[in-house]
């Protein structure tokens, strides 16, 4: 292997040939298609848990049943189309958590990412003999402090790899609306924080807890540097939706293909958090103060105020992957009005290899 080339990322006893984990991208815009087509470039797929029965029509009777059997379907199907790593990502916010996790794990999913909260109890739910890594999702040292601690005091466990999401991201972002533009928020600030807070608990340990960077990692580039501050490999998800295998509808990889710029904007959720879609009419008309009526199909998020809420989330990103853009929105990370065509995962994952070699060269040859 050529020191210029992209390394292996080791999660645990799984390797994947690139360093490359695709975000996972709720509601149903990352399923088994993209992630089975990344796992075989030899990146980790990952398959959003987050309303993916909306996706079916009998969510509206039987929610949790449909969530639930739409993701076993998702990872069978994923297991079908690759021998490669498939992750889920579970938010820590959903209210059936437990039932997600449960069934993945029953799976025989290879890794679950949780983020969106503190994945405090997240190893209480693995089995004698089970393989499933366990990764948190974190926007702070602090949080990556909290979480290993816990999760070796009670569980004598430590996670099999870290992801640090910073500002640049897309849907909903770990951090206050006043540091998503705070230098000292950024993710090349709080990357070398989270790996020197992990490395405590690996030489105290000596298991080796990779910290994967995310958030506006967008060319190989990208990644070329942000590995230099320490990160053992990226999650990237924006990238990947403007590819044939992502799960979302053609009109919406058109919004991102058809931004500008200034369109990817930071919106209120009624989840509480801070979110960045790319701006349309749907969001302009909640900004003004509008009410999109609507029946609350199920409170699937803990922190959602659902009976105060001009609309609702789940209901606006179901209908964006379906096309339906004039009743929802995409989220989208910082460069999303980066791209211009739609093309194939491996055409993309050569582009990033090739880009990743070009700055490392660069680099090397001053």
């Amino acid at each position: 292997m050529s020191l210029n080339s992209l390394k292996e990322l080791k999660i645990g006893n799984l390797t994947a040939r690139l360093p490359i984990v695709q975000g996972g991208m709720g509601v149903g815009i990352s399923l088994s298609g993209l992630a089975s087509a990344v796992a075989n470039e030899g990146g980790i797929g990952v398959i959003a848990a987050a309303g993916i029965g909306m996706l079916d029509y009998d969510f509206s009777t039987k929610f949790i049943e449909a969530n639930i059997a739409r993701l076993r379907s998702e990872i069978r199907k994923a297991r079908e189309k690759s021998k490669g790593i498939i992750g889920v990502n579970i938010m820590v916010a959903l209210s059936n958590y437990a039932e997600f996790v449960k069934a993945s794990i029953e799976e025989g999913i290879d890794i679950i990412f949780s983020g969106a909260g503190l994945p405090l109890n997240l190893p209480q739910y693995l089995e004698e003999k089970c393989e499933t890594k366990l990764v948190p999702i974190v926007s702070s040292a602090r949080a990556a402090g909290i979480i290993c601690k816990k999760w070796l005091d009670k569980y004598n466990y430590l996670p099999d790899a870290i992801v640090v999401e910073g500002p640049k991201a897309g849907g909903h972002l770990g951090f206050k609306e006043d540091q998503i533009f705070d230098p000292d928020y950024s993710l090349e600030k709080i990357l070398p924080e989270v790996v020197d807070e992990v490395k405590a608990f690996e030489d105290k340990s000596g298991k080796s807890i990779p910290v994967i960077a995310a958030g506006g990692i967008y060319t190989g580039e990208d990644i070329y540097n942000i590995m230099k501050l320490g990160a053992s490999g990226v999650q990237m998800a924006t990238r990947f939706v403007t590819t044939e295998e992502c799960d979302a509808s053609m009109d919406f990889k058109k919004a991102y293909i058809n931004s500008r710029k200034e369109d990817v904007s930071i919106i209120k959720s009624p989840v509480g958090m801070p979110g960045r879609a790319i701006r349309n009419t749907f969001t302009e008309d909640i900004s003004k103060g509008a009410n999109k009526p609507y029946k609350c199909p199920y409170h699937c998020i803990i922190t959602c105020d659902y009976k105060n809420s001009p609309y609702c989330i789940a209901l606006a990103l179901t209908n964006a992957q379906k096309g339906k853009l004039e009743n929802g929105f995409a989220f989208a990370g910082v460069n999303a009005y980066r791209a211009d065509k739609v093309i194939s995962v491996k055409e993309l994952m050569d582009t990033l290899q090739n880009e990743y070699y070009e700055a490392a060269s660069k680099d090397v040859t001053g």
